[in-house]
């Protein structure tokens, strides 16, 4: 097994094109090309409680991270039929993405080795990117907890 990637912040991005489960395709250089800011946040898994929480507090705070030219896309290994259902039953209000192949949790370095009582398995860390209009991450926060994340992602924003 090949450690997994870490990032800092200062490193360019990496670039990825993904859909979500309505098959629209979001491309992060599109997207800085447009001037947006985008957080990228990994979740291990749709509809459960932590990952709940976590993506309705993005919610619900969306007016605010949209005034500021910032998009949010979700991610997990999740199918498209579970992103539709966890959309549909919270309301969200922002893509999820599709990542089944894990390209993106390995770009990124989110899939990890994980300890949960005294079992060593793999898994999705919880962790967010904040990437700037150049490409550029301003932020890099691996392992982070769902309760008050959304409020210390805008702190770091200035919002």
């Amino acid at each position: 097994m090949s450690a997994a990637v870490n990032l800092d912040i200062g490193h360019i991005a990496p670039r990825f094109s993904a859909t979500d489960s309505t098959g629209t395709t979001y491309d992060l250089a599109e997207l800085n090309g447009q001037g947006k800011t985008v957080i990228l946040y990994f979740y291990p898994r749709d509809s459960t409680p932590g990952c709940t929480k976590q993506a309705c507090d993005f919610r619900d705070n969306m007016a605010s991270l949209a005034s500021a030219d910032v998009v949010v896309l979700g991610v997990s290994k999740d199918s498209g039929k579970s992103h539709d259902k966890f959309t549909t039953k919270y309301d969200l209000n922002f893509p999820l993405l599709l990542d089944e192949d894990m390209t993106i949790h390995n770009a990124y370095g989110t899939w990890r080795e994980k300890k949960n009582y005294g079992r060593t398995y793999m898994g999705c860390a919880r962790s967010t990117f904040i990437i700037n209009p150049d490409g550029v991450l301003t932020q890099v926060l691996y392992n982070v907890k769902a309760t008050g994340h959304v409020a210390r992602i805008m702190k770091l924003l200035d919002l």
